[in-house]
């Protein structure tokens, strides 16, 4: 009888260009814009619209980065895949789990916050309960095939995508009227203008803002993690790559615009999301309402895609033999991998509990989403990484290459630099220093697991010699 951990496993290409396109979208639409834009707007002032336009220009260059290295080798199932390649196994294993957290981590604050906006309506009820059911819900999405998690990703997407533009149309319709709110806030582009509220905080605030904005932008490498159940990635990544500019300045800037002329940058609360702020401010409790729905469906299209990536992710590093042979275990009918599922999810259910030591959804999901925020910041670093190992050791593929990156060597190394300064930068706010002098940690963790792995590799060739 055959060993099934030696048993081939071949995931199932079920996500076509529908789905990709508006999955790519989503990513670029998180939780981060919707609850964390109002904590960056107060710290920031107007020089957030910098922010997310420097911060979604070096993200674009991480994806064109990503695009060449994968559509270089068809083969590619994920970015661990050219990571292991061009820098080693030990980069891969590194970089693998350290992705596989962050969408543990970045799962639990979009959960966590899932039971803030459900306070919204029922103010009484305790966050976790939802944070616990819609955790659940998710799980179920997965585990029924990579079809229903990409229908249940595409209506989540539609759903963000007029909910913007429609708050976006909205609001340049109270500038263009001079609408003034029952608190007596008018409407007014002279609300960006104003000198005062650029950098309320000085260059120290401007800087705060990075965390935030780099962790809204969590997700948009996805498409790095669904090569192996893309049809046609040929032809579908590149276009979904080179749209992410334009939705940047869709999504991000010209909702920051509207929200910050409507609603003035003095009344809009850290706390609580500004969308939902925008028109409750206006006087229209109804819209606020559904825009509070939106932002919960939002919560729930990021945590979908946590699920989704970390299992993919936790998959391939057992097919790399970097964990246990088990988490390669695909459902016969479905082709999921069940295993890894269930893991990814009760560790997500874990962190979850965390609100009954945190109550407060704002303070849990800032620590949460600043860990978070620099396991991406190392994700996406890595990919830049494996790229400039690439262009050295295989300049034939690059001159191959029908997707390459622009200037890809020198953007290279000043997105690295940009990272770097962005790790910098949270030494300065209490918050994100607490999460980064708490990183290290996990480095140190991953290196005694891999160093146990190499002994009892050494020990079972003895063994088998």
């Amino acid at each position: 009888m055959s060993d099934p951990k030696d048993a081939p496993q071949h995931l199932h290409r079920g996500l076509s260009s529908r789905h990709i396109q508006l999955i790519s979208l989503g990513g670029a639409i998180g939780t981060g814009l919707f609850m964390g834009a109002g904590k960056t707007i107060a710290v920031s002032g107007t020089s957030i619209l910098i922010t997310y336009i420097v911060v979604g220009f070096f993200m674009y260059m991480v994806m064109r980065a990503m695009g060449e290295l994968l559509l270089s080798r068809l083969d590619y199932r994920s970015f661990a895949d050219f990571v292991s390649d061009y820098l080693g196994p030990k980069a891969s294993f590194f970089l693998g789990w350290s992705y596989w957290l962050s969408w543990v981590v970045t799962c639990i604050a979009d959960v966590v916050v899932c039971g803030g906006y459900m306070q919204y309506w029922l103010p009484a009820l305790s966050p976790w309960i939802p944070a616990l059911l819609t955790l659940g819900l998710l799980c179920l999405f997965n585990l029924l095939s990579v079809k229903m998690f990409g229908e249940a990703e595409f209506w989540f997407a539609i759903i963000k995508v007029i909910a913007i533009i429609a708050l976006i149309v909205t609001g340049f319709w109270m500038i263009a009227r001079g609408w003034t709110s029952p608190d007596g806030v008018t409407a007014s582009l002279d609300n960006l203008t104003d000198a005062a509220v650029f950098m309320p905080h000085g260059i120290v605030g401007f800087f705060a803002g990075f965390q935030i904005a780099i962790f809204s932008y969590t997700g948009i490498e996805l498409l790095g993690t669904m090569s192996a159940e893309t049809r046609s990635p040929e032809k579908v990544l590149p276009r979904a790559i080179r749209a992410i500019p334009l939705r940047i300045i869709i999504f991000y800037v010209l909702s920051m615009v509207v929200i910050i002329a409507v609603t003035s940058w003095p009344h809009i609360s850290p706390d609580t999301s500004p969308f939902v702020t925008l028109f409750a401010k206006a006087g229209l409790p109804a819209a606020a309402a559904v825009i509070n729905f939106v932002a919960l469906t939002s919560a729930m299209s990021s945590a979908n895609s946590g699920v989704y990536s970390s299992t993919r992710m936790l998959y391939g590093l057992s097919l790399e033999q970097h964990a246990h042979w088990q988490f390669r275990i695909l459902s016969r009918t479905t082709r999921i991998p069940v295993r890894s599922l269930m893991f990814s999810c009760f560790c997500m259910l874990s962190g979850t509990l965390l609100l009954f030591l945190v109550p407060n959804v704002m303070t849990l999901f800032t620590v949460v989403s600043t860990l978070a925020a620099i396991l991406v910041i190392y994700t996406w670093g890595m990919i830049l990484v494996a790229y400039l190992v690439y262009r050295r050791r295989s300049p034939a593929l690059h001159e191959r290459s029908t997707f390459k990156m622009p200037a890809g060597i020198v953007m290279s190394w000043l997105t690295l630099l940009f990272f770097l300064f962005s790790l910098v930068v949270m030494v300065f706010d209490p918050d994100t220093l607490t999460a980064l002098c708490a990183m290290p940690l996990w480095f140190i963790l991953l290196a005694w697991f891999w160093r146990v792995k190499q002994r009892r590799e050494q020990q079972n060739v003895v063994t088998a010699s």
